[in-house]
């Protein structure tokens, strides 16, 4: 599997804030597997895996299931992130939104389909909402949770005295601290919803509406070593995950051809294998485990058949995609979910 990663900045105030709130510290580090050193510097690269896991035991230590929620809206992005300096000295709302979607890998790998932003401003009829189009398992539903917390703070913090957030909608079910989300969130939400969407006060799209003037000068300074860090990062990026990107969009197409993907990465096929060969790895693996991974997580979801989950896979027949599956698990579909339940 693909090791996803993200800036050390976040755990780092994380930790700093659960030990605050009676962690162990040592603890934190000790079962992440992170050390003092990798959160020294914000822009360090960890796994995203030794994050979730630390802000599991600060929970259970805590028993503070609102932990990771709480220090979000407690906290300072730009403390974290270079991408928190950009936003904050961003011209607009949109302005802001172009930036957070351009700099997003900064703070943490995402999956999103070719050509998708993360986040999106729409006006609808029903008033101005920002879609968060990352589709994620119940068990990472956190990742969304503090998305919409991190828009709120941040915006309380720089307008105190304004309306910004006016409604919530999540598509994941009610959490064990959902009691909290009035004090919190302080607007109605609705769970289990289609989407995962903040309505906020249409007057932030306005093009009367600026954020404060004179930024210019910093914002050239903060892009300019953000683009730099971009460039090293996904010059860093194995071929492996370059490959997932380009593939998992069609995974519904079933036959992908490497021939293509190659072009579309723009290299030749023998540079494609030859790459692949350096991490010992083959197309086939990499697309069969793609796969995997999906599947797993469109069942765990509990959102699509193993009929519809076969055809988003690229398999042009169920019993293709059973056999892979047991292949895979040990275990049909049917018997993982009935297991997952």
């Amino acid at each position: 599997m693909t090791d996803h990663t993200m800036a050390a900045g976040f755990a780092a105030s994380f930790a700093d804030y659960a030990s605050e709130k009676g962690a162990d510290r040592n603890a934190l580090l000790a079962e992440s597997g992170l050390t003092e050193d990798d959160l020294s510097d914000q822009d360090n690269r960890i796994p995203r895996a030794a994050y979730q896991t630390m802000i599991g035991v600060a929970i259970r230590q805590t028993g503070d299931t609102a932990l990771l929620l709480r220090h979000t809206f407690d906290s300072r992005l730009e403390t974290m992130s270079i991408v928190g300096q950009i936003v904050h000295t961003s011209s607009s709302l949109r302005h802001s939104f172009e930036q957070l979607n351009r700099y997003l890998h900064l703070m943490g790998d995402v999956e999103l389909p070719q050509g998708v932003d993360r986040y999106e401003l729409q006006g609808t009829a029903d008033g101005l909402w920002i879609i968060d189009h990352l589709v994620l398992p119940p068990e990472m539903s956190f990742w969304s949770e503090v998305s919409f917390a991190r828009f709120i703070s941040e915006f309380r913090r720089s307008f105190p005295d304004a309306t910004f957030e006016i409604a919530m909608e999540v598509t994941y079910p009610s959490p064990p601290h959902a009691d909290q989300y009035p004090e919190l969130f302080r607007v109605p939400v609705e769970f289990n919803a289609k989407r995962n969407a903040l309505k906020i006060d249409p007057v932030w799209d306005s093009p009367e509406t600026q954020f404060e003037p004179g930024n210019a000068y910093a914002f050239g300074i903060f892009t300019r070593h953000a683009d730099e860090m971009l460039a090293k990062l996904q010059a860093d990026t194995t071929i492996r995950a370059r490959i997932e990107a380009q593939i998992l969009p069609k995974l519904h197409e079933g036959t992908i051809s490497m021939d293509k993907v190659a072009s579309d990465l723009a290299m030749s096929r023998q540079t494609l294998y030859r790459r692949l060969k350096e991490e010992e790895i083959t197309f086939a693996e990499i697309h069969d485990d793609l796969r995997r991974r999906m599947a797993m997580e469109y069942l765990s979801g509990q959102k699509v058949t193993v009929n519809e989950t076969a055809y988003l896979l690229g398999f042009s027949e169920a019993s293709s995609f059973v056999r892979a599956f047991k292949r895979w698990t040990g275990l049909s579909p049917t018997a993982y979910l009935n297991q997952a339940a």
